[in-house]
């Protein structure tokens, strides 16, 4: 059975995905307004596949999301990353945040294109003065928009168990805009493996207590890595 969902999810889910991706230009040049109503399509497509065939359900816990609790200002949100899950149920759940994305997706034919359209926050793995100064300069744009940003901080998707360090660009993004940070622990890797089949259960999304700007970069680090991990099951 599992077998079988895995592949109807597939069949179902990716290849409804193909005219929605492939249409994504259209949207994109009538408004961004457009393009933000087409990519909800695409993810409540996601979910609704995920829900029904993968029998893959989700809750949330800590209360209000960061930013409805300082009353609609941008915070910047600090996510666990152990599937593709989150990457598409964060953006409709966080109402549009700008995302922090690696150049290599933006640089996917037609995707990519609609991707800096939406207003994605591009992060150069080299990390040279120049990307630094790119990142900032459209975290900055993001902000004046009022949208919060989306960072997984650990910088790749990793499996339960493994906790890497945090990479430079979120200690870059903390430090230079000043909001606070918004922490969120997510166990997706439990049902949604990074190797082998997915699996019927409930992915759990953890807002953390805000952390304040301001505070040291190794204090803050500390206290975003402890928070992000804190659904993780070590392997034994």
């Amino acid at each position: 059975m599992t077998a079988l969902r895995n592949l109807l999810f597939k069949l179902l889910f990716y290849g409804g995905s193909v005219p929605i991706v492939l249409t994504t230009p259209i949207s994109a040049l009538i408004s961004w307004r457009a393009l933000v109503a087409h990519t909800h399509f695409w993810t409540r497509w996601h979910g609704w596949t995920t829900r029904h065939i993968l029998r893959i359900d989700q809750r949330i816990e800590g209360g209000r999301f960061g930013d409805m609790a300082f009353g609609g200002a941008p915070v910047l949100y600090a996510a666990k990353h152990q599937s593709m899950y989150e990457t598409l149920e964060l953006g409709r759940m966080l109402r549009n945040p700008a995302i922090v994305m690696k150049q290599e997706l933006t640089d996917i034919p037609v995707w990519g294109w609609a991707a800096k359209r939406y207003g994605v926050i591009v992060v150069d793995r080299e990390a040279s003065a120049g990307a630094l100064r790119r990142m900032l300069r459209d975290a900055r744009a993001a902000l004046a928009a009022k949208r919060s940003i989306l960072i997984f901080p650990e910088g790749t998707r990793v499996e339960p168990g493994e906790q890497p360090e945090l990479r430079a660009g979120f200690a870059g993004l903390y430090q230079m805009l000043k909001i606070p940070v918004v922490p969120v622990a997510i166990d997706s890797g439990l049902v949604w493996p990074k190797h082998g089949p997915k699996v019927p259960g409930t992915v759990t999304f953890r807002f953390g207590d805000p952390i304040p700007p301001g505070l040291p970069r190794e204090e803050a680090e500390r206290r975003v890595h402890a928070a992000i991990n804190a659904l993780d099951v070590p392997r034994g």
